[in-house]
């Protein structure tokens, strides 16, 4: 599907005392005060709102953030406003919710899923407080813009955290469709990069590898097989930076599909930044 049909330019000729001007109006407006990009590949800032034909022409957007800042979430809002708004079919994916959660989440966007009742199913499956994704998901639910949960049980990626895969039974290894676990040096070296550490809370490093890379695996899964339902769709990744890094999420893509494909990183300062990272790691960085 060519998504660049949702911008239909309509060139306007107008002859003002014999001078003829040609005005290019374009269907989605832009907004010049708006987030800024980017480009890592080009080295150059664009407003998101002029970015938004670019993005289009994928059919997964992936989004980063750090779970706690406010910032990162009201960018990854303004993404998908602008797609949704430009007349772009948009999915949100999001690591905060299981497969398991998926009919709660369609009665959500329907309408149907009682607001207490899923604010407190939404503390069940995530630890972050309610207000930093409440934005996101009214909007969803408001415009009728599909939610899809990404993630596998928090219990099988503990266990492989604190015992390694090998450690999950055959039942357990079911519940992963598709998903194997061998992590390479490049894994291991982009987890710590991506983390800044060598180990994660006195866990076994390699064993926080593995569950990263079973995350990394099965929302890479979860995704595709929505996607490959739903071929008019353009689904917006909400994963933390390190999920949507380029090693994370993307290459277990890449390794399955060829759809097109684009990672947005938040700035953080000191860490991802103009000039700290390159076109390995991300496509655009979303400047605060």
């Amino acid at each position: 599907m060519n998504h660049k049909r949702y911008f239909k330019m309509k060139n306007m000729v107008l002859t003002i005392g014999g001078v003829w001007l040609v005005l290019a109006a374009v269907s989605a407006a832009v907004d010049h005060d708006g987030p800024v990009l980017y480009d890592i590949g080009l080295e150059s800032e664009t407003p998101l709102a002029e970015s938004i034909e670019t993005l289009a022409q994928n059919r997964m957007v992936l989004v980063g953030e750090l779970h706690d800042d406010e910032s990162h979430h009201r960018a990854q809002l303004q993404v998908i406003q602008s797609l949704h708004e430009a007349g772009v079919p948009v999915a949100i994916g999001m690591e905060m919710f299981t497969t398991d959660r998926q009919e709660l989440l369609d009665r959500w966007v329907g309408g149907n899923a009682d607001p207490k009742a899923f604010i407190r199913a939404y503390y069940d499956e995530w630890n972050f407080p309610w207000p930093l994704y409440r934005d996101i998901l009214e909007y969803a639910r408001e415009e009728r813009i599909p939610v899809v949960g990404l993630n596998v049980s928090r219990d099988i990626t503990r266990q492989v955290a604190m015992k390694g895969f090998q450690s999950l039974t055959e039942e357990q290894k079911g519940l992963l469709p598709e998903v194997t676990c061998k992590v390479d040096d490049q894994y291991l070296g982009f987890i710590k990069q991506a983390h800044g550490m060598h180990g994660h809370g006195g866990l076994n490093f390699l064993y926080f590898c593995e569950a990263q890379l079973v995350w990394d695996k099965a929302m890479a899964i979860h995704a595709l097989k929505y996607l490959a339902e739903n071929p008019e769709q353009v689904m917006v990744v909400i994963a933390g930076k390190g999920h949507a890094r380029k090693l994370g999420i993307p290459a277990q893509v890449r390794s399955r599909s060829d759809i097109p494909h684009v990672v947005i990183l938040p700035q953080v300062e000191g860490i991802i930044e103009p000039g700290r990272i390159g076109v390995e790691d991300a496509d655009f960085i979303m400047l605060q």
